[in-house]
C-alpha cells in the first residue's frame, strides 16, 4: 500500500494540488494510493481522530511519499508533529519513502527535504535517493489546479517509475 502525505495544514494549498498529481499518475499506472492530507489535522497529542489515520493509512503503507513545501529552509512544524505523536515503530520502521519538495522559489524546498530525510533516516525508513525539487510550483499549476508543465510531469512521471520498482 501507498500513502501519499501532503505536508502542510495549509488549505488550498500547492503541496495538496501537487499530492492530487502524484495520486492520479500512480492510478493510471495502476496503483491506487491513499492521500493523507494534514490540513485540520490536530497533531497537539494522540487522539481518535490521528489513531484512525495512522491505524487506517499509516501503519498499512508500505510506501510513502511525502509532498513537502518549504517553511523556513525546512519542513513545516505540523509533518514533524505528526511523526512525534504517532507510534513510530508500526508507522515508520522499516518502511521506504519518496520525497518531493515544493516552493515558490527556486530551490524546491531542497534543504527541507535533506532535513526530512535526517528526521526518515532516524525512523528507520529507506529514502529513495531521487528526491525532486519543484520550484517556482506557483507557475506551473494552471487555473484548474493542474500542472501542464512537460518537463515537470515527466520528472515526476520517471521519478515514481523508479519508485515502483524500489
Amino acid at each position: 500500500m501507498y500513502t501519499i502525505i501532503s505536508g502542510t495544514n495549509r488549505s488550498d494549498s500547492n503541496t495538496l494540488k501537487i499530492a492530487h498529481l502524484y495520486q492520479e499518475i500512480l492510478k493510471k499506472k495502476g496503483i491506487n494510493a491513499s492521500l493523507l492530507s494534514l490540513e485540520g489535522l490536530n497533531v497537539l497529542d494522540r487522539n481518535p481522530d490521528f489513531e484512525r489515520i495512522e491505524r487506517e493509512q499509516l501503519i498499512p503503507a508500505r510506501k510513502f511519499i511525502f509532498i513537502s513545501p518549504e517553511y523556513n529552509g525546512s519542513i513545516p512544524g505540523v509533518l514533524k508533529a505528526m511523526f512525534d505523536i504517532s507510534d513510530i515503530e508500526k508507522a515508520w520502521w522499516g518502511k521506504k519513502a519518496l520525497l518531493t519538495g515544493v516552493s515558490t522559489g527556486r530551490a524546491g524546498n531542497l534543504r527541507g527535504m535533506e532535513h526530512l530525510t535526517g528526521i526518515l533516516h532516524y525512523l528507520k525508513v529507506t529514502v529513495h535517493h531521487n528526491k525532486l525539487p519543484i520550484s517556482v510550483v506557483n507557475t506551473l499549476i494552471d487555473g484548474t489546479g493542474g500542472v501542464t508543465d512537460p518537463k515537470t510531469l515527466k520528472a515526476i512521471d520517471a521519478q515514481l517509475d523508479e519508485f515502483i520498482d524500489f
